[in-house]
């Protein structure tokens, strides 16, 4: 429907509206006939049935005579209103008219100015199909890798307060897996200390290489992290290489949450908001409660059910895994050689969880402090080391984990 067809329409019907309503506030009645005219054929009908009552026997002749009068005055004061009110019975013109002509510009102006506020002006009619083809346009289109790596590349990557020792180690890194280009293991160091730094396109190549070396045998794993460091070096845009990964991911491991997590985040990018919010709402039920992409799905999930057109109730927060409160009642009654056991299989489960699936910056934490209080000084000082690793270029994070060790007595 072309732009000022939908408008000479909804302002006629606009119209047409308020035009009934006008015209039944100017005549000031519903009829044909004034309400007092009704009012005296109905008394009259009156008078007439009291004297067939009376004939029948029904009345006497005090009750009909009473009846009467009471009827009578009825009809006097009916007929004093149709004669001050005309046989039409009309309201004042006047009045009636300023009414009526505010009535209509409120009702078409109203609604007018209610859809320049609501609606969409200038937007045509958009089915389905129109949309689905609007987003393989849009993934059609998607800037490469390269382009927007180029973008991100203008600006500086590496975090100048990152210690100079380790930029040297970095350096010798680098020079070694040059020498070997083939050597997985270092390809991987490289990988990791680079996305630390922030030089999230080496890490990329790096890891890009790993799975180069790989071939068949890599693992969704190793895609899911390949295409993890290429959406880090494009600024968080899903180029169409990285698409590419994920779905190479999840080809070989199709719950491969990171994968998953990601594809979402690729059919919000194109406009398909409906699969992400099946490809998110089923992480929010599935995924570990300490997750790294629960709290960014939680946030955005309520808008993308919006744009998805659907009513959508955000499933509660799962609770961190840890001792309940049953665990800690029984911990109480414990003799000390049998606490401080439970205090250490704890701190072994949280530790051996962030070596292989990493974690908060609270988390982390909480191990260094755990481990001070175990008197383990020398493996809350290694993780305190790791963890500014994992969080480099991150100051609140550091400042967290360097309160901890503090507070462990292992602060450098």
């Amino acid at each position: 429907m072309g732009f000022w067809a939908f408008w000479i329409i909804s302002v006629g019907l606009a119209a047409l509206a308020a035009l009934v309503l006008m015209r039944a506030l100017l005549r000031g009645r519903i009829g044909d006939e004034a309400p007092a005219a009704y009012d005296l054929r109905v008394y009259r009908d009156q008078l007439r049935g009291v004297d067939r009552d009376l004939e029948r026997g029904v009345l006497t002749e005090t009750e009909a005579a009473r009846l009467r009068t009471e009827v009578s005055r009825r009809i006097l004061t009916a007929d004093a209103q149709l004669k001050a009110q005309g046989p039409a019975g009309d309201q004042p013109k006047g009045p009636s008219r300023v009414l009526a002509g505010v009535l209509v510009l409120g009702l078409v102006g109203g609604a007018a100015a209610l859809y320049m506020l609501l609606g969409a002006p200038g937007y045509g009619d958009l089915p389905l199909s129109d949309r689905l083809a609007a987003s393989e346009r849009m993934r059609a289109n998607l800037p490469t890798q390269a382009e927007l790596e180029a973008v991100q590349a203008e600006t500086p990557q590496t975090d100048p307060q990152v210690a100079g020792d380790f930029l040297a180690l970095m350096e010798k890194l680098r020079e070694a897996v040059a020498s070997n280009p083939d050597d997985l293991q270092g390809l991987g160091l490289l990988a990791r200390n680079e996305a630390r730094l922030g030089n999230y396109a080496a890490a990329r190549k790096a890891q890009a290489r790993i799975v180069e070396i790989k071939g068949e045998a890599a693992t969704g794993r190793d895609h899911a992290l390949l295409a993890d460091l290429m959406i880090s070096a494009a600024g968080g845009t899903v180029s169409g290489e990285a698409e590419a990964a994920l779905r190479a991911a999840l080809r070989r491991e199709p719950g491969e949450e990171t994968a998953l997590y990601y594809l979402g985040l690729y059919y919000l990018q194109v406009d398909r908001a409906d699969a992400t919010l099946r490809i998110w709402d089923g992480l929010l039920r599935t995924s570990a409660p300490d997750a790294p992409w629960l709290t960014p799905i939680r946030a955005m999930i309520p808008e993308v059910a919006a744009r998805a057109g659907v009513r959508y109730d955000l499933p509660e927060s799962p609770a961190l895994p840890g001792p309940n409160a049953d665990d800690i009642a029984a911990a109480e009654d414990m003799s000390a050689e049998d606490r401080a056991a439970f205090v250490r299989g704890m701190v072994g489960q949280l530790s051996e969880r962030l070596a292989s699936r990493g974690g908060t910056p609270q988390e982390w934490a909480r191990l260094i402090t755990a481990l001070g209080v175990l008197g383990e000084s020398d493996r809350a000082r290694a993780i305190a080391q790791e963890a500014r690793e994992v969080f480099a270029g991150n100051a609140q994070a550091i400042d967290l984990i360097d309160g901890a060790a503090s507070q462990a007595g292992v602060a450098e």
